[in-house]
């Protein structure tokens, strides 16, 4: 004999206390539609373990950084049928790792010794760009997310370039990969996600598995592609730049034609305050590079993608 189905109510107060939420908290997800409304008896509103369930599945979304739109788009999904679990299962595959480097720990003696003493500004300017993490309870000890990273530092660092410049070097790189990435993700998602991302009849649960399969194996083309790029760029520009170190004792010059275009005076203006008159010609002239850069790796992706087509 089975046992019946759970009859369980709760008044909105006990169920604020059994998800470590709060009375406001409750209303205000109801009032968005997240939750469902209260069973109406009498005076009393009651609430059930669906309503206990579901207050848990948005507390577990909130901690993974998910915005209340995006988790109300995830339980509609749940509540027409489409299936909560295999949408999940491509949250997790997409939250995954994008790398198979494995964090390692470093002692602020080890750092030491591989920087030749680093002083406490250096490593706060670490922590604070992500290159350490500190350890709880343990002021000496550090996570390294990424070991590859410090390894090059500790290179640069040995063959003379100074800690601040490599971190000056750090942050104006990420801004570059991470447009890159940004554009990498706006074309898989155009061209090959978009089908299941706005299409409800590809919101199922096989169709959610297969996009995570997909996820699985587009992940590297991005780092593949920048590697290839990268190579190519760099054998071009450092023969450019060694024949010209040999042939003039000058700092490299640029060898293209220049011309003069009319920009808008506040787009100037900007830029100046941004970085200042000396810089604002180079700053532009960067700008437009990596638009065109950007560009390039968006056609050479579209001339490399995958034919994918999904199950019914």
């Amino acid at each position: 004999m089975t046992d019946p189905p759970s009859l369980t109510t709760y008044r909105i107060e006990d169920l604020a206390h059994r998800t470590h939420t709060t009375v406001r908290t409750i209303r205000a997800y109801q009032d968005k539609g997240l939750l469902p409304r209260p069973e109406r008896q009498g005076r009393a509103n009651l609430y059930s373990d669906i309503h206990l369930t579901r207050l848990r599945q948005i507390t577990h979304l909130l901690d993974r950084g998910y915005t209340l739109a995006s988790i109300k788009d995830l339980l509609d999904a749940w509540d027409t049928g489409r299936g909560l679990g295999g949408v999940l299962g491509l949250v997790t595959e997409v939250e995954g790792p994008w790398t198979d480097e494995e964090p390692c720990r470093i002692t602020r003696a080890e750092l030491n010794a591989r920087f030749g003493g680093a002083d406490d500004d250096a490593v706060a300017e670490a922590v604070e760009l992500g290159v350490l993490e500190p350890v709880d309870g343990d002021q000496d000890t550090f996570l390294v997310p990424s070991p590859q990273e410090l390894y090059v530092a500790a290179e640069l660092h040995a063959a003379g370039v100074p800690l601040s410049a490599i971190s000056d070097h750090l942050r104006e790189l990420r801004v570059q990969v991470e447009h890159i990435a940004a554009r990498f993700l706006e074309f898989t998602t155009e061209y090959v996600f978009a089908r299941y991302l706005d299409d409800p009849g590809h919101r199922t649960d096989a169709h959610a598995a297969e996009a995570a399969s997909l996820v699985r194996r587009l992940r590297p083309l991005a780092q593949q592609t920048v590697d290839a790029e990268l190579a190519r760029a760099m054998r071009v520009f450092a023969v450019q730049h060694l024949r010209t170190r040999l042939g003039t004792g000058r700092p490299p010059q640029p060898r293209t034609e220049t011309r003069s275009i009319d920009l808008p005076a506040e787009t100037i203006g900007a830029v100046e305050r941004l970085v200042g008159r000396a810089h604002t010609s180079a700053f532009i002239t960067l700008a437009a590079e990596r638009e065109v850069a950007a560009r390039a790796l968006d056609e050479f992706a579209s001339s490399h993608r995958p034919h994918i087509e999904l199950g019914e």
